[in-house]
């Protein structure tokens, strides 16, 4: 499922690292959890939501009988995510319309590159693919993120398990026990055994140790980098955030997170992390979906609007501003807030709600 090793560390194992899973579902699941839509675009530019279009229809459906839209943006992102060739998706028409969306699984569509022009072809055993029904997500470079920082990746797996393994034997080895004299070969086993069964593990730590035979304990001083081990750790997820393009706090890095810069990395996040996928996603979607006649009269769309809704006290004070101004009108502002238009006629009049005009006697 997830390809081929990359140096010593598998891609199996590289996603079991939590900075590097935290990355990708941040990615995907937030790519995923954006509504998506069908919007018409008329000669003078102006896009119009069409709920009719056979595409649409699917993606309101789900991708398939048992695949939901949401499940299979997420995983065809996170594919991206993980996988050089990218995330891959075929489209199965009966009579030219899309009727499903089917996610393959790793390997299982083989493509080909072409070496001059890029131009890739797909086949699925012996069964050559119509490129135009293939839905293809690629990262830059022709390198997955996962498979590019895979050596920082591989550090932080190992520091991961050097911590394991540190803690299950005793949380880090103490020292040496000296002899003044020669206990033999059965004596340092028998010792060796008693002292283990007593004081190694995470168990039995902080236990009174006892010496005999004018034994002495000589405990180990700590190396720098072995001091250092947690500040080690947390290099590692930063260089696994810069490898995604993910803010550090979104990783759960919150040493420098703070009230105000937090807003700050949520808006970076949108613009310089999520941004690029969503773009990349609507063009391979809308190549794949719409006939080359329709390309120019329809798109697909995420709506962004989603992740950067305000507070309703901040959308409260934004209407009232662009209703004052004329800039919408109350109708407009309602459909802000998802609640339905007025029944009366004032709902589409464009007026300053703060200014209250009376009549004047005749």
């Amino acid at each position: 499922m997830f390809g081929a090793p990359v140096g010593s560390l598998s891609k199996g194992d590289a996603i079991t690292v939590p900075a590097v899973s935290a990355a990708i579902r941040i990615l995907s699941e937030a790519a995923a959890s954006l509504c998506v839509s069908v919007v018409q675009i008329s000669d003078d530019g102006v896009e119009v939501e069409d709920n009719l279009h056979p595409v649409a229809r699917l993606l309101k459906a789900g991708a398939n009988d048992w695949t939901s839209t949401f499940e299979f943006v997420r995983d065809l992102v996170a594919q991206a995510l993980i996988d050089d060739v990218g995330g891959v998706a075929w489209i199965n028409r009966v009579d030219g319309v899309p009727r499903e969306i089917i996610h393959y699984r790793s390997g299982v569509i083989q493509i080909a590159f072409d070496s001059e022009t890029g131009e890739p072809s797909y086949r699925v055993g012996d069964r050559q693919l119509d490129a135009a029904d293939v839905i293809h997500l690629r990262s830059p470079f022709s390198r997955s993120p996962l498979s590019l920082a895979m050596s920082a990746i591989e550090t932080a797996w190992h520091l991961e398990n050097h911590a394991k393994t540190l803690f299950r034997n005793g949380a880090r080895p103490g020292g040496v026990i000296e002899f003044p004299k020669s206990l033999g070969d059965e004596g340092l086993k028998k010792m060796g055994a008693a002292w283990r069964a007593a004081h190694e593990g995470s168990a039995n730590a902080g236990r009174t140790a006892i010496l005999w035979d004018g034994a002495k304990f000589v405990p180990f001083t700590l190396a720098s980098t072995d001091a250092q081990f947690l500040e080690n750790r947390k290099f590692q997820i930063h260089e696994i955030a810069r490898a995604f393009r993910v803010p550090p706090g979104m990783l759960f890095e919150l040493d420098r997170v703070t009230w105000s810069n937090g807003e700050q990395q949520g808006k970076e996040f949108l613009t310089y992390s999520l941004e690029p996928w969503l773009q990349a996603l609507e063009g391979a979607m809308r190549r794949a979906l719409f006939s080359p006649e329709e390309r120019s009269q329809y798109r697909i769309k995420f709506d962004r609007d989603d992740l950067t809704r305000a507070s309703l006290t901040e959308r409260a004070t934004a209407i009232n501003s662009l209703r004052a101004s004329g800039v919408i009108n109350a109708n407009e502002g309602r459909d802000w807030l998802e609640m339905p238009p007025r029944s009366d006629a004032g709902g589409s009049t464009f007026e300053n709600p703060n200014i209250s005009v009376s009549k004047v006697p005749a």
